[in-house]
């Protein structure tokens, strides 16, 4: 008897297992995985910790876990695989998750949450205004270092703007820095009137001269 049109031969049994109104697109994963692949994050074995992290990439809604996990995830192999999945999952929750990572005492896990920001530059622009504005700077520092590497179209604007007004001389040096690296030419005048903000400190000076050269300004 020839199959029945839809159907390849072979695969008619597998087919049947699916309900004709499966949403175009649905994983064939029983919502239960979620829920066990979240529990194995906390197995004591680094492995099963890893695979747990890897498999939760096929449940967007995972990425707030999986940031909160990366804050007390021991294993350095662990952590690489969670920074992938994060990756992977790439979604607004996820950058909501990473930024309070930016206050922790842990240098390394503030640079793994940057690493991740990075890969993410239209969900982490709604956020730029405020992380400029934070308090502390060093969270501005932090901000700009990964605005020097981010993607995004509007990043140059975004550190001339720190040069041109934030308060602080390293937060205001670190803009220098990335300008240096991806300046347009909308940075030069900011970069020129830098020395007068701060002129109690020589370096900004070289430093600005510096950028400006790089830029192809005079």
């Amino acid at each position: 008897m020839p199959p029945k049109p839809g159907l390849e031969p072979g695969n008619a049994a597998v087919a049947l297992k699916k309900p004709n109104h499966a949403p175009k697109g649905a994983e064939d994963v029983p919502h239960a995985d979620l829920a066990a692949l979240t529990l194995a994050l906390a197995s004591p074995e680094a492995g099963e910790r890893r695979r747990a992290a890897r498999e939760l990439g096929a449940f967007p809604e995972a990425g707030p876990r999986l940031c909160a996990h990366l804050g007390s995830e021991p294993a350095a192999s662990v952590r690489a695989v969670i920074l992938t999945t994060l990756i992977r999952i790439k979604s607004p929750a996820v950058v909501e998750g990473l930024l309070p990572l930016l206050r922790s005492e842990d240098s390394a896990l503030r640079n793994a949450a940057i690493e991740v920001l990075q890969e993410m530059p239209a969900e982490v622009e709604p956020h730029v205004a405020d992380l400029l504005a934070d308090p502390d700077s060093d969270v501005r520092i932090l901000t700009v270092n990964m605005l020097s590497l981010l993607p995004h179209p509007k990043a140059p604007d975004w550190l001339a703007e720190v040069v041109a007004r934030d308060p602080h001389v390293n937060v205001c040096a670190a803009a220098v820095d990335g300008l240096a690296e991806i300046g347009n030419e909308s940075a030069i005048a900011p970069l020129q009137a830098l020395a007068a903000r701060f002129p109690e400190v020589p370096f900004i000076r070289f430093a600005a001269a510096a950028a400006i050269r790089r830029i192809g300004g005079s």
